[in-house]
């Protein structure tokens, strides 16, 4: 028989089995039975109703890892509105775009983050603006937990396929302005049922939440953790001390972190003379983006005693489609194991992961020929938002059918994928994607800059970060007319912070093609010269 995939399902499982059973630590102390989740979440789709949402509409959530995030983002999936998550380390300029392109009609944001939203609300479609702090607020917003007092619980439910959209997850527009990927209820679902499967949640887990919500709905944990009648240990932001302290009071036994939070976590171990790391279970730490180096596992491994999972993917695609917890190919008391666990690994279940060459032919399984990672699967994204063209392109270049991911790999004896290299001049600092392209254009504004070629250079605390080769306008590179420091805080000034570009050399100028296209290769070349890879552990 075929019974619908609806995301609404994590939620009423968990009400059904585990409602009088904790499910939510709050960042003020506060504690959440799923019953008690479950009604605020039918309260918040009540006060969406009476203000007009229905089925589709889009309701935007801006908030770090709180409560309310998870109640925001379940009321309104269960009036069949379409949950766009936003990342809370945009600009204005950012939030305006993202609003429009979406058409927003209603927006929840945390006390922190309003401020941003408040100078661009009159220039954005959305019409319902609520705070989890109105008097800490400027402008007419309001109280999110006055809204579910008036609201009452009783909503109407629509019906709902499995194949509409529930998510909106906007890129961090590595290429331009950032794309809306659409993510519908069966995607969600499946890829939910992939990570249990995977990261081995149950319901005994405790999850501590460093991974941001709105970073493809936190990896699909905002269902997999309430689905499975896990419990969720909310934070405001990621503090290595704060973490440990947690870990061991909450007796948390599953979290994710970049390879930056890992290096944070492993500073703060080292300086304050190896601290306690656990609580009464043991814990295991999923990590993503560009690999960490083998000494940043051993440490989490063997000082912290933690069991570590590299995982590997993309906002397009759920995000996560490969695994090195391939437990067959290393020993667990073997220092080998870290090498393997370096690699992104095998496919997830039922998903179809491939290296291909220019022709879209399978490159050999010999680890050293380099090919285009392509991936089909049923949790990969059913479209971007209002952008047919950039759709066809994302599933059409080397290979039809299959979803680009734009970084090139090999692929070893057992199948097992490594990246080496990337397509796209995207540059993953701290696990955050930043545009080189949008750097350029940002840079080029300067009076004091002729021309310029944005790259990653190696940083040992970020993995990569961006650095600007500039060809200064008066053609001095020795007496550019402009200092580091100031093209660094024009940057910071014009764009999010953590996209600011950190390094910035001077030069006469730019190597480029007969054409005059610069190469940038030459320049990550020389750059990453006494590095084992061009490609950060950021």
């Amino acid at each position: 028989m075929h019974k619908p995939l609806l995301v609404t399902e994590f939620l009423d499982r968990a009400r059904k089995h585990y409602g009088e059973h904790e499910a939510v630590v709050a960042t003020s102390g506060e504690r959440y039975s799923y019953d008690e989740l479950g009604e605020r979440a039918d309260r918040f789709a009540a006060a969406l109703q009476a203000r007009g949402i229905e089925k589709g509409d889009r309701v935007a959530v801006l908030d770090p890892n709180t409560h309310y995030h998870l109640e925001a983002a379940y009321g309104s999936m269960q009036v069949g509105a379409v949950h766009t998550p936003l990342n809370y380390r945009l600009t204005p300029e950012d939030f305006a775009y993202i609003l429009d392109d979406a058409e927003v009609d209603a927006i929840y944001a945390d006390y922190d983050y309003a401020e941003k939203i408040e100078p661009i609300r009159d220039e954005v479609p959305t019409e319902t603006f609520i705070t989890n702090d109105a008097d800490a607020v400027a402008g007419a917003w309001e109280a999110f937990d006055d809204v579910l007092a008036e609201a009452g619980t009783e909503y109407d439910r629509p019906e709902m396929s499995e194949d509409e959209i529930v998510t909106i997850n906007y890129t961090s527009g590595t290429t331009g302005d950032p794309k809306g990927v659409c993510r519908t209820h069966r995607a969600e679902t499946l890829h939910a049922y992939l990570i249990s499967i995977h990261q081995e949640i149950r319901d005994d887990d405790t999850y501590l939440w460093t991974l941001p919500m709105f970073h493809v709905n936190g990896w699909g944990h905002i269902y997999a953790i309430t689905g499975m009648g896990a419990k969720h240990v909310c934070t405001r932001g990621v503090d290595a001390g704060d973490i440990f302290e947690t870990v061991r009071e909450e007796d948390v036994s599953y979290l994710c972190g970049a390879p930056t939070v890992l290096n944070m976590l492993i500073d703060y171990y080292e300086e304050r003379a190896a601290p306690e790391t656990t609580g009464e279970p043991d814990v295991r730490i999923a990590t993503a983006g560009s690999a960490p180096p083998e000494a940043t596992i051993r440490t989490v491994e063997d000082e912290f005693g933690w069991y570590l999972k590299h995982v590997y993917g993309a906002t397009e695609t759920g995000p996560l489609i490969t695994t090195s917890d391939a437990r067959r190919t290393f020993d667990d008391d073997s220092q080998d194991r870290f090498a393997i666990k370096k690699r992104q690994g095998l496919g997830y279940l039922g998903t179809d992961i491939r290296v291909v060459d220019e022709d879209g032919n399978d490159v050999p399984q010999d680890d050293a020929s380099i090919g285009e990672i392509v991936v089909r699967g049923n949790q990969v994204m059913d479209k971007y938002w209002n952008k047919p063209e950039a759709t066809e392109e994302a599933f059409s270049d080397r290979l039809e059918g299959y979803y680009h991911m734009g970084d090139l790999a090999t692929v070893d004896e057992n199948g097992m994928i490594s990246i080496q290299d990337r397509k796209k001049d995207i540059i993953i600092s701290g696990g955050e994607n930043i545009s080189s392209i949008e750097l350029e254009d940002t840079l080029f504004e300067h009076e004091a800059v002729s021309d310029v070629a944005v790259i990653p250079a190696p940083s040992e605390e970020w993995g990569e970060t961006p650095k600007a080769f500039v060809v200064p306008d008066n053609g001095e590179p020795d007496d550019p007319g402009v200092t580091t420091d100031e093209l660094v805080d024009f940057t910071r000034d014009n764009l999010a912070s953590y996209k600011a570009v950190q390094r910035v050399e001077f030069v006469a100028q730019l190597p480029t093609t007969a054409t005059g296209k610069v190469q940038k290769y030459e320049l990550r070349q020389e750059e990453w010269d006494e590095e084992d890879r061009m490609v950060g552990q950021g």
